[in-house]
């Protein structure tokens, strides 16, 4: 690859896609929606919504200065992310907040470069994100469950036509928005029969001395936000 060649990639990334027909992004919405309600369908698809899940507590665990030892990912759609570092204080908050709400920041990120035209940087984008997560899971099933997300990213980022590569990117974001607001429903479910009592808000009760409630209604507040502002982004014309 030389020099041209690298520019025209460069540009190619920063630059800006024109947006699909109404019909395409209201159509690649009602098939997330479709991927998120019915149960049967959503044990499966719920897998990529932990792989952001436990990202998401990956990332914000290095950003707040702790180290980060590795990520597991299960096949019930639980997963496990474990740092070093102080076990109380603001890193360690951070850290376990941070996994319920970021699949519906990262879908208000996606929905943001949509809104910009930007399909091209928010494919290599998240293909970005995928590899770096590769290389901290730590289990048979992350991995292969992380390869083929990634791969996937990677065979539509370089071998489909525009409008493809548009859908596909309406579709992955739509899934974040909603896929990142049943997961707690779910929790609040759970806790209400007993369950989950080692759940993230729980943990963040005892790290801050604040309910676990009041940590759930902060989980829904971040992701109804987002799925009303991430909507509003991909609806604008």
């Amino acid at each position: 690859m030389d020099i041209a060649d690298i520019e025209e990639l460069w540009d190619r990334v920063t630059g800006t896609q024109p947006a699909p027909e109404m019909w395409l992004v209201v159509a690649t919405a009602l098939v997330a929606l479709a991927a998120v309600v019915p149960w049967g369908i959503w044990r499966l698809t719920r897998n990529t919504i932990t792989i952001a899940h436990e990202g998401g507590h990956g990332l914000v665990a290095l950003l707040s200065g702790r180290r980060l030892e590795g990520i597991k990912l299960h096949s019930d759609t639980s997963g496990l992310t474990v740092s070093r570092g102080k076990p109380t204080g603001f890193g360690m908050i951070l850290t376990a907040a941070a996994g319920y709400v970021a699949p519906s920041l990262l879908g208000l990120g996606g929905a943001a470069l949509l809104g910009a035209g930007r399909i091209t940087a928010l494919l290599w984008g998240a293909t970005a994100l995928l590899l770096a997560l590769l290389v901290m899971t730590r289990n048979a099933y992350g991995l292969l469950t992380v390869l083929l997300t990634c791969a996937l990213f990677l065979l539509v980022s370089w071998l489909t036509e525009p409008d493809v590569q548009a859908a596909f990117a309406y579709l992955v974001v739509w899934f974040l928005l909603f896929g990142g607001v049943r997961p707690v429903f779910e929790l609040q479910s759970k806790r209400r029969r007993g369950q989950a009592r080692d759940s993230d808000a729980d943990q963040l009760a005892r790290l801050t001395h604040a309910p676990a409630f009041f940590w759930l209604i902060l989980f829904h507040a971040v992701t109804l936000a987002s799925l009303i502002g991430g909507a509003g982004w991909l609806l604008d014309r």
